[in-house]
């Protein structure tokens, strides 16, 4: 499983972010001194100050009637209106996403969890992944300027190893209804805080951490286990390998499209486009 800023699986199993400025300094160019007195002979005296009673224009100046005048600036007002314009101003439209380079077609592919009306996109992701981490406020910020009919799912990857008691701990707050309250909060405690280990979390180490948001630790266990959780870790497990999903962060749009652009932007992109697709084709 290789690619550009994603989790990947490693031994584990199953499971595993400027452009420099550039200045250029002005070369000095270098000056030849003239004799002063050649410089006089060759050049003419011209005064400076004109004379009394003349015209300091020279005689080859002839004034534009009105009308030519008016002809010469109604061409540049158009020009400078339609500088000001939004026409001028729109940014260009962003390139249609190519088959085989920013998406793949997932054969027999479809959503993983249809609801009339919507188009759906699901995440797949694990919160041991940096750029999971990374990509999550990007990915918030992103799903707040969409239309409602959009159907967002997060889907925790149980790729096995040390991703599986991440994604068992996502399931079973998605059980009791605090997956949500908590997400951004756990990306936090795995890659910034570092109070939960990435690595072989018990599931003892989780449960204080949901205790946070009102979960008993009991009640965390006895969900973890539970089989709400097991069947949840199944069907993604099974969505997963369906839609050819090998790393973490993947969009995955109605089920039919894998996104497979250059950044985590570029993702953002070649989803929203696909959404679109997708849209204009109900």
């Amino acid at each position: 499983r290789t690619g550009h800023g994603t989790g990947r699986p490693d031994g584990a199993g199953r499971s595993g972010p400027g452009a420099a400025g550039t200045c250029r300094a002005a070369a000095r160019a270098g000056h030849r001194f003239v004799n002063s007195r050649r410089r006089l002979r060759s050049q003419p005296s011209v005064p400076s100050v004109p004379r009394a009673g003349r015209d300091p224009r020279p005689a080859f100046f002839f004034p534009l009637p009105d009308e030519s005048a008016a002809m010469i600036r109604r061409p540049l007002l158009a020009l400078l209106l339609f500088a000001l314009s939004p026409l001028a101003l729109a940014t260009p439209a962003a390139p249609a996403p190519v088959e085989g380079t920013d998406y793949e077609v997932i054969a027999d592919g479809r959503p993983f969890a249809p609801v009339k009306g919507k188009v759906e996109l699901v995440e797949v992701f694990g919160y041991t992944c940096p750029h999971c981490a990374h990509f999550q406020p990007q990915l918030d910020a992103w799903l707040a300027r969409q239309p409602r009919d959009l159907n967002f799912v997060a889907l925790a990857a149980p790729f096995g190893g040390y991703w599986t008691p991440y994604a068992k701990a996502y399931y079973a707050a998605e059980t009791l209804g605090v997956a949500k309250r908590s997400h951004a909060a756990m990306f936090a405690a795995l890659h910034e805080e570092g109070s939960l280990p990435l690595r072989n979390a018990t599931a003892a180490e989780i449960a204080p951490f949901y205790a946070r948001y009102g979960v008993d630790p009991a009640r965390f266990l006895a969900a973890l286990d539970g089989p709400a959780v097991q069947e949840r870790m199944r069907r993604a497990d099974e969505f997963i390998r369906r839609s050819g999903v090998e790393a973490t962060p993947t969009l995955v749009v109605n089920g039919k499209y894998r996104v497979t652009g250059r950044s985590l932007e570029d993702n953002l992109r070649i989803a929203e486009a696909l959404i679109a697709r997708e849209r204009a084709a109900r």
